[in-house]
Order: C-alpha cells, then structure tokens, then sequence
C-alpha cells in the first residue's frame, strides 16, 4: 500500500509491504523493517529493527496523533492515488487547463464536448483506477478546445484527456 504521510508540512512517500505484524515499510528514502502489534485501546508495541518502542495511536480532526516517547506528532495520511488526484489531476496554464491522467485507469464518462463553456468546478472526466471513480473537474473558466479520450479508453500516467483554454 502506498501512503503520502503530511508531517510538520512536509510530505513524505510511504509505502507498505507485507502483513501479520510484520511490515517493510519505505520511509522516503529509508527501509525500515517494522514488526507491529496492537496493545488495545489505540496503543501498539513496535520494534523497528533492533529498537523496540511503544506508541499510542489516536485519530482526530482527519489526522493521527501519534505519542512515541515523550513526543507527540500530528500525521495526515492520505493514498497516493487519492494525493496524485488531489494535487496533480489537472493543471491550469496561464489561458486554460490541460487535464492529464494521474494514474492509469479506463474513462468511464467524458462529461463535456468540444466547444462547450466551463466554469471552475464543472465536470470533465470520469476516470476509474484501482476500482474507484474519480471525478475531474475544470479549474479554469473556458471553452473545452480538445478531448483526446472516449468513454472506455484505457489512459496512461500523463496522457492529455481534455484542453480547455
């Protein structure tokens, strides 16, 4: 499973393997070998290579607070596809939008044509990745110049589904 984890304003990639208690966990650029089980009540017993640590995990406000000795940390944590989307999905140019794909995925519906006007917030794409749909919507005020993609079109990592300028 692959994370995007906000601490202290930084975002930091995050993705773990494996399952049982027994974890890989790649931190950024660092592998940690995590072995994790809960002790009830929000609190787990964790050795983390060699060191062994306890920690209380709560969830508040969409963000766990995570207290491992003495220190507390506020962790957002939100799937790397869902922070792709949000933060990559469409960029706005100076004159317009050039939606790009995110991930791979399949088009389920294109929401406009060609010569229609749009407003921020407007629907333009419905594309499904990894079994869940995602809406992509204008960002900009303007005319849909091109769509480059039908309904059931598979689509790659930065392939160009709809300009608007």
């Amino acid at each position: 499973m692959k994370f995007e984890a906000q601490l202290d304003g930084e975002v930091i990639p995050v993705e773990v393997t494996g399952g049982g208690g027994r974890y890989r966990v790649l931190l950024g650029e660092e592998t940690l070998e995590v072995d994790a089980r809960p002790t009830g009540g929000g609190g787990w017993s964790l050795l983390v290579g060699d060191v062994s640590t306890a920690a209380d995990v709560m969830e508040e406000d969409g963000a766990y607070l995570v207290h491992v000795e003495g220190e507390a940390y506020a962790i957002r944590v939100e799937e790397e596809t869902r922070y792709i989307i949000r933060t990559r999905g469409g960029g706005a140019g100076a004159s317009g939008q050039v939606l790009r794909a995110p991930m791979p995925g399949r088009v389920v519906l294109v929401e406009v044509t060609v010569g229609q006007a749009v407003r921020p917030g407007d629907g333009l794409v419905i594309l499904e990745a990894m079994k869940m749909e995602n809406e992509f919507k204008a960002t900009v005020a303007g005319t849909v110049k091109d769509i480059r993609v039908e309904s059931g079109q598979a689509v790659n990592p930065g392939d160009v589904l709809v300009v608007v300028e």
